[in-house]
């Protein structure tokens, strides 16, 4: 990396659109510094997002995928930012027109966290325990472990939600361990919760750095943020939410990854609370990863990580996943 001063180097100011959560300014804050750090120059500005302005409502009944983005991405299609910081999963599988994610920095942990009592786990919970968690994910798998717990919604920024555990409202709450750790915050966690028994949100953990398609300069500024094993695993998991149709909002869990054997690895999961009891199909695949580590921009390693995604979809949708999808999605209608 260069060390000719940050003026030197590119004179354009970048301006990156964030939620104005704290959790979305935390991260958006360390990608900033990244940049600044390499070299270029750079401003924040805050953008309020309909999932923000409505947060005493629970996600799912707001109705629609993407109210965590969608005035993000119509700032930088406006030109009135160059550049927007999302959480992936917060990131409707869809392409839109003008747009491109250019960078997917390094995974943080892509699991959800227990944060309750020193000792807790879902296991050993009391019956009749209070859970936290508003997404319905979440609470089917909570559901399916431990049916005897009781689950209520909860919303807010992650001081809110911790606040009210700590004056007992909630046994426990769940949440997502990356955000934790990027507000400092990973000393709550009192258990991770991992697959095969808990799976996470497609793209949880991640971040996804999107700009104007053919904004040559935003791109060239992010290129070294990017993580190839990161991005691979990313559109894998996005390929097969996609292909079933289900959206941020669907009760389906799915993580990509390489091994420690050098294979590349897809798990996902689909749930569906039926009169009361829980059914899921879980799918895992893996192949080998061949070069996907090392070139993970590479046009041809994204297909790859495309094609294996809609293979553990069409998986998921031959083991009965699009019935119960369709049951769901005719229930919230």
């Amino acid at each position: 990396m260069s060390n000719e001063p940050a003026e030197d180097r590119m004179d354009r100011v970048f301006r990156i659109g964030t939620r104005g959560s704290g959790l979305a300014l935390a991260q958006t804050g360390q990608i900033a510094e990244r940049l600044r750090v390499g070299g270029v120059r750079v401003e924040i500005e805050v953008i309020t997002t309909r999932g923000d302005a409505r947060g005493n409502l629970p996600v799912a009944a707001l109705g629609v995928d993407g109210v965590f983005v969608r005035e993000l991405e119509r700032a930088l299609r406006d030109g009135r930012i160059d550049l927007a910081v999302h959480s992936l999963k917060d990131l409707p599988t869809a392409d839109v027109d003008g747009l491109e994610v250019a960078a997917v920095p390094e995974r943080a942990v892509p699991f959800d966290a227990l944060v309750g009592r020193d000792g807790d786990t879902l296991e050993n919970l009391p019956a009749g325990s209070v859970v936290g968690t508003s997404s319905i994910r979440r609470i089917m798998q909570v559901k399916a472990l431990r049916p005897d717990l009781e689950v209520r919604p909860v919303r807010g920024n992650v001081d809110t939600r911790l606040g009210r555990l700590d004056q007992g409202d909630y046994r426990c709450l769940i949440l997502a361990a990356a955000g934790l750790e990027r507000l400092g915050l990973g000393h709550r966690i009192t258990r991770l919760l991992s697959p095969p028994d808990f799976w996470p949100a497609v793209g949880q953990g991640a971040l996804a750095l999107q700009i104007r398609a053919g904004d040559k300069e935003a791109g060239q500024a992010v290129a070294l943020l990017d993580h190839s094993a990161t991005h691979a695993a990313v559109v894998a998991e996005r390929s097969c939410l996609g292909a079933l149709a289900g959206g941020c909002l669907a009760p389906i869990g799915g993580w990509a990854r390489l091994d420690s054997a050098g294979s590349f690895v897809l798990g996902a999961r689909v749930l569906e609370s039926v009169e009361g009891r829980i059914r899921e199909v879980t799918v895992e695949r893996s192949e080998p990863a061949g070069r996907w580590h090392l070139v993970g921009s590479d046009q041809s390693v994204h297909n790859g990580a495309r094609s294996l995604g809609k293979r553990v979809a069409e998986d998921l949708l031959a083991a009965g996943a699009g019935e119960m999808l369709a049951r769901m999605r005719a229930v919230a209608e």
